[in-house]
């Protein structure tokens, strides 16, 4: 990020949020605890990806984090107080609102989101991680799909997403050991986009989201909600998600700049609407 990113102070340190240049980069900040997300963290994550669908100020989103870990896991020391003795439902109840919340704000972001792995992505962290349009890892950063070590069944749409990137082969094989991943193992498994030394991470995830965020944002608003629904359903629906989408993106002040600079043979200039 420039020096000149319009930084408001936090209502909450532990995430970080700046807008430059059209980007809003949300960063983790617990860095003692490898980033392992609190329940206050989520929501802050969660009303962000929110805000920046709704804001034509943003354009593309980078999450990333300080220190060595992206994102350890969940912190379940910062979720609120149990008041009660636990019922049948509770457990559902709580991924459903926590985990899957935040993967589902991540995927319905109308905005790209670029995640810039500086370090371990584990569990839900990872997840977080392959939820996201792109993916950027430093060289030393590892995916862990941690749960199996603990006795625990993937949560935070691991199930969902990771078939969808790698086969269900593969994810089968991550998922029953739970062994490390190296950034250039994911890279060529297909989960990262380009993998980097850890120096360079931060100025390519900048120079990807600028990228981005000087494009014609609806059209690759639209672009993103028809692949991440083209697994779910089948040619039919697929095709006619793909006409609808056109027709929309077609009243757009963009996509009448995009033809006409192509017919006067000069680079576009999108504005986001």
């Amino acid at each position: 990020m420039s020096g000149e990113a319009a930084q408001a102070a936090p209502r909450d340190a532990t995430v970080l949020h700046a807008l430059d240049g059209g980007v809003s980069w949300i960063t983790l900040n617990r860095p003692e605890a490898m980033n392992a997300v609190t329940w206050d963290q989520r929501e802050r994550i969660i009303a962000l990806l929110t805000d920046a669908s709704a804001d034509p100020a943003v354009r593309a989103v980078v999450l990333t984090a300080t220190g060595r870990g992206f994102c350890a896991g969940a912190d379940l020391r910062g979720a609120p107080a149990q008041a009660r003795e636990r019922v049948p439902g509770d457990v559902s109840r709580t991924i459903r609102l926590g985990a899957q919340r935040l993967i589902a704000a991540v995927l319905d972001c109308e905005k790209p989101v670029i995640a810039a792995v500086n370090g371990t992505a584990a569990g839900i962290g990872a997840h977080l991680a392959f939820a996201c349009d792109l993916v950027l890892a430093a060289d030393t950063a590892k995916f862990i799909e941690v749960f199996v070590r603990r006795g625990l069944v993937p949560d935070g749409g691991g199930a969902y997403l990771l078939p969808r990137l790698v086969g269900p082969q593969r994810a089968k094989e991550l998922m029953f050991f739970g062994d490390a991943l190296s950034a250039a193992d994911a890279e060529q498994m297909g989960l990262v986009n380009r993998t980097v030394p850890e120096g360079e991470l931060s100025a390519l995830a900048a120079a990807w989201a600028g990228r981005l965020a000087a494009g014609p944002t609806r059209a690759l608003a639209l672009a993103k909600q028809l692949v991440n629904a083209s697994l779910d359903g089948d040619r039919a629906a697929a095709f006619a998600a793909e006409a609808a989408a056109q027709e929309i993106n077609m009243t757009t002040r963009d996509a009448a700049e995009g033809v006409a600079a192509f017919v006067e043979r000069r680079t576009p200039e999108y504005r986001g609407h």
